[in-house]
C-alpha cells in the first residue's frame, strides 16, 4: 500500500476550489469578513500567489493525514513495520481478502467528515474562543473545513 501522491495532490486542490465558493460574498464571504473584522481593502493587500501556494502545500499535508485516516489497510501495513516484502504469508492472505475493502469515495467521505467534526472543528473553535471570535465566525470556518475534509477524504480513499 503506497501513498497515492496523485490523489493527495488532487485532494489538496479542494480547499482552494471550495474557498472560492464558500467565501464568495454571495455565500459566506460577507459574514466571514464582518465576523473576522476584515474589509475588502484589507484583503486586497495580500500576496495572493504566496497565499495560494502555501494553501496548496498545507492542504497537501492535510490530505496525507486523511489518506491514513480513511484507508484501513494502512494500519495493517503499519502492523508489519511498513515493508510488505518482509511480511509473513498471513499479511499477503489478509491483503488478498481485504485489500480493497472500504476503498470507496463514500467510505472516505465518512471518515473525512468524522475528522472534520472531531478534530478540525474543536481546533478551530478553541482558537476562536481565545481570540474572542463569534460563533458565526466559528461555524463559517468550521463548516468550510468540514466540507473540505469530507470531499478530500472521499478522494484519497476512493482513488484506486
Amino acid at each position: 500500500m503506497d501513498i497515492n501522491f496523485l490523489a493527495i495532490a488532487v485532494a489538496a486542490l479542494v480547499p482552494l476550489i471550495m474557498g472560492f465558493i464558500w467565501y464568495h460574498p454571495k455565500m459566506f464571504g460577507n459574514v466571514w469578513m464582518r465576523e473576522a473584522g476584515l474589509t475588502t481593502d484589507c484583503l486586497k493587500g495580500g500576496n495572493m500567489a504566496l497565499i495560494f501556494i502555501l494553501t496548496f502545500i498545507f492542504s497537501f499535508f492535510i490530505a496525507i493525514v486523511l489518506q491514513f485516516l480513511t484507508i484501513h489497510q494502512t494500519g495493517a501495513l503499519g502492523m508489519i513495520g511498513g515493508d510488505a516484502t518482509q511480511a509473513l504469508p498471513s499479511y499477503t492472505t489478509f491483503m488478498d481478502d481485504y485489500g480493497m475493502a472500504f476503498r470507496t469515495f463514500k467510505h472516505g467521505t465518512l471518515h473525512g467528515f468524522m475528522a472534520g467534526v472531531l478534530m478540525v472543528f474543536p481546533i478551530l473553535a478553541i482558537n476562536a474562543l481565545f481570540e474572542r471570535k463569534s460563533w458565526k465566525y466559528i461555524l463559517v470556518n468550521s463548516g468550510y473545513w468540514l466540507v473540505c475534509t469530507t470531499i478530500m477524504g472521499g478522494i484519497v480513499c476512493g482513488w484506486i
